[in-house]
């Protein structure tokens, strides 16, 4: 569908990667603007993108003369405005379930991963590289037990809020890439890394990958 919609985006963003998924299910077609998050500072910074988005982050989404940033307040924009296919639940306890486990990723896990309080913890509190990444898995591991913990009594299920894709698999796919980029230990959270692995090679999934990105960059 030809929607009208601009993102702006950075290939190997979580949060960017959560909404890429979402239009992608949605049949959604849109503009890809990039914005390299460490180039010359941090194109965030910009004052061009600041006018945009003073919150100086990405997503943004741009629909029209109106935007919006936070990956959640944009999956939820998306919901109201293309309905169809939905990516929520009907059942209200079940949305409950699936807006608990996006918060999960979104609100407590994905944060930690950002360049800022990453380049805080170096380059203000002086921690190594080492120490960094073993403060950023522990984080990680944590919250993706604690779901990996609340899943399982769950029956298996083709997505994670049953037979239909929600929300909730927009915010897995990402974390786990993240968690394999940064070592995480998958190990603790089976379940929801095999899942993950098998979503993200189905077409919607595939086309939104870092990766296949215009902005990719070579490993």
């Amino acid at each position: 569908m030809n929607s009208g919609l601009k993102l702006y985006s950075y290939w190997r963003s979580s949060a960017s990667y959560r909404v890429r998924i979402a239009l992608a299910l949605k049949n959604l077609d849109y503009e890809y603007l990039p914005v390299h998050l460490t180039r010359d500072g941090g194109e965030q910074y910009s004052a061009e993108y600041r006018a945009l988005n003073p919150q100086q982050r990405v997503p943004f989404l741009v629909d029209g003369e109106f935007g919006i940033g936070q990956s959640l307040a944009i999956l939820d924009y998306l919901e109201a405005r293309f309905p169809t296919p939905a990516l929520v639940p009907a059942d209200e306890r079940e949305r409950a379930r699936m807006l608990s486990f996006c918060h999960c990723i979104a609100s407590d896990m994905q944060p930690l991963q950002n360049l800022g309080p990453l380049n805080y913890l170096t380059g203000t509190l002086g921690l190594s590289e080492a120490q960094k990444m073993t403060w950023l898995r522990h984080w990680i591991d944590r919250g993706m037990s604690a779901l990996e913990a609340e899943w399982a009594q769950r029956p298996d299920s083709a997505f994670v809020m049953g037979e239909e894709p929600s929300q909730a698999d927009c915010c897995l796919v990402p974390q786990i890439y993240a968690a394999e980029r940064f070592g995480g230990n998958l190990a603790l959270y089976p379940r929801l890394t095999a899942l993950a692995l098998r979503l993200r090679e189905l077409p919607a999934f595939a086309a939104a990958h870092p990766d296949c990105q215009p902005d990719a960059m070579p490993a």
